[in-house]
C-alpha cells in the first residue's frame, strides 16, 4: 500500500520563470505645480510631454491645486514640455532630459515673467544640473541596453540547456552592474536548473546552495529598491523569487527553509497562494511530516476548493496516521474517506484516481465519485 504514498515534488515554476527578461525602462515619474502670474494654481490646465526622439506624447491635466503627475514616462530621452489652458499656450520648456526615478518640472509663470523681463535664461547651476542629469540618463540607458542583451543571451543558452554558458553570461552582467535584482534572480535560476543535470552529488548540492544565495541577494535588492516598491506587481514578482528560493532549499533537503519561503510567497501573492501552498504541502508530505502537511493541505483547499490533488494528498497524510483497532482492522482518522471521495468527485479519471480507490478499499470505505452531490428523492408510488 505504501506505493500510493509516493508524491513527486510538484514545484510549479512557471510563475517565477515568466518574469520579464527585460528591465523596464518606463519607471520614471514626472510631476510639477503650475502657477499663474499672480502665484495662484492653474486649475484644469493641459501639460504635454512630447518625446523629441519618438514623438510619443503624454497628456496630463492639473488638479485643483495646479498639480500634474504621471508615472511610466520613458527615461533616457529628451522632451518638449508645454503648458496650455483653453487651447492657449502659456509656457513651454524644450529639451528636458528625463532621468530614471522622479523628476519635477514646475511652471511658475510669475517667475518666468520676471526672468523674461530681465532677459535671463538658466543659471550656470541649472545648466550644470541639467547636463549632469542628461549624462546620467544616457549612461543608464546604455547600461540597461547592455544588460538586456546579456539577459537575452543567457535565456537562449538556458533554453538550450547550456546552463554553464548562461551562468557565465549572467556573471558578466553582474560585473557591469551588480545592483539589479533580475540579474541575480536569473543567475539563481541557472544554478538551480543546472543542479539536476549534475552527476556528482557534491556538485549538485553546491549549485543548489549557490542558487539559494543568489535568490536571497535578488530578494534583498528588490526589497531595498524604491523603484521596485512602486511597481504594482512588486509583491507578485517577489513571491516568485521566494517560490524558487524555496524550491532550491527543498531540493537540497532543507525542509524547514523551504516551508518558510513557500509561506512567504503565499502571503505576498494571495492570487497564487494555492500554488505556493501546494508546493509547501508536497515538501512536508515527502518529509513524512503528516501533521504539518495536513494543516497546509487544508490551507490549499481553503485557497482553491477545486484543486483536486490537494484532497488526495490530504487523504494520503491522514491515512499515514491510521491506527489498528481491537479487531485488528485499520482505523483511519476522521475525514480520510471524505478526502479521497472528494478527489474522485473533482477528478474521477485523474492521475491519483486508482490510488484513491485502492486506499478507500483499504479502509473499507465506498468509492463515491459523486461525493457531496445531493441524491434525488425516491418517487412516490
Amino acid at each position: 500500500m505504501k506505493k500510493y504514498f509516493i508524491l513527486p515534488l510538484l514545484f510549479v515554476l512557471a510563475v517565477a520563470l515568466s518574469t520579464s527578461l527585460a528591465f523596464a525602462q518606463t519607471s520614471s515619474t514626472v510631476k510639477g505645480v503650475c502657477k499663474d502670474v499672480d502665484g495662484k494654481p492653474i486649475v484644469g490646465a493641459d501639460v504635454e510631454w512630447v518625446s523629441t526622439e519618438t514623438g510619443h506624447t503624454y497628456k496630463l491635466k492639473t488638479n485643483n491645486k495646479g498639480e500634474y503627475f504621471s508615472l511610466g514616462v520613458v527615461p533616457g530621452q529628451k522632451y518638449n514640455v508645454k503648458l496650455s489652458k483653453d487651447g492657449k499656450e502659456l509656457f513651454h520648456f524644450n529639451g528636458i532630459s528625463v532621468d530614471l526615478g522622479e523628476m519635477e518640472v514646475p511652471f511658475d509663470l510669475q517667475k518666468e515673467q520676471a526672468n523674461a523681463a530681465r532677459g535671463q535664461g538658466m543659471t550656470p547651476e541649472q545648466a550644470k544640473a541639467r547636463a549632469e542629469a542628461s549624462a546620467k540618463a544616457a549612461s543608464e540607458a546604455k547600461t540597461v541596453g547592455t544588460l538586456n542583451e546579456k539577459l537575452k543571451a543567457a535565456a537562449a543558452a538556458a533554453e538550450a540547456k547550456d546552463y554553464d554558458t548562461a551562468i557565465a553570461t549572467l556573471n558578466d552582467a553582474n560585473q557591469i552592474d551588480s545592483t539589479r535584482d533580475l540579474i541575480w534572480f536569473k543567475l539563481a535560476d541557472a544554478y538551480r536548473l543546472s543542479a539536476s543535470t549534475q552527476a556528482d552529488p557534491a556538485e549538485k548540492q553546491k549549485r543548489y546552495e549557490a542558487a539559494a544565495v543568489d535568490y536571497q541577494k535578488a530578494i534583498e535588492l528588490r526589497s531595498a529598491s524604491e523603484t521596485a516598491q512602486k511597481d504594482p506587481e512588486n509583491n507578485a514578482k517577489t513571491a516568485a523569487y521566494y517560490n524558487n528560493l524555496a524550491d532550491a532549499f527543498a531540493k537540497s533537503h532543507k525542509v524547514d527553509e523551504a516551508v518558510t519561503n513557500y509561506g512567504k510567497a503565499a502571503q505576498l501573492d494571495p492570487t497564487r497562494a494555492a500554488t505556493y501552498l501546494f508546493n509547501e504541502g508536497a515538501v512536508l508530505t515527502n518529509a513524512g511530516r503528516a501533521d504539518e502537511a495536513i494543516v497546509v493541505w487544508d490551507k490549499v483547499i481553503a485557497a482553491d476548493p477545486t484543486k483536486a490533488a490537494a484532497y488526495y494528498q490530504k487523504g494520503v497524510n491522514l491515512i499515514a496516521k491510521e491506527t489498528v483497532g481491537k479487531d485488528g482492522k485499520a482505523v483511519a482518522p476522521e475525514g480520510t474517506a471524505e478526502a479521497f471521495q472528494k478527489y474522485l468527485e473533482l477528478d474521477p479519471n485523474g492521475p491519483f484516481a486508482e490510488g484513491a480507490k485502492a486506499l478507500l478499499a483499504s479502509i473499507g470505505a465506498p468509492v463515491e465519485t459523486g461525493f457531496g452531490t445531493k441524491k434525488k428523492p425516491a418517487k412516490k408510488n
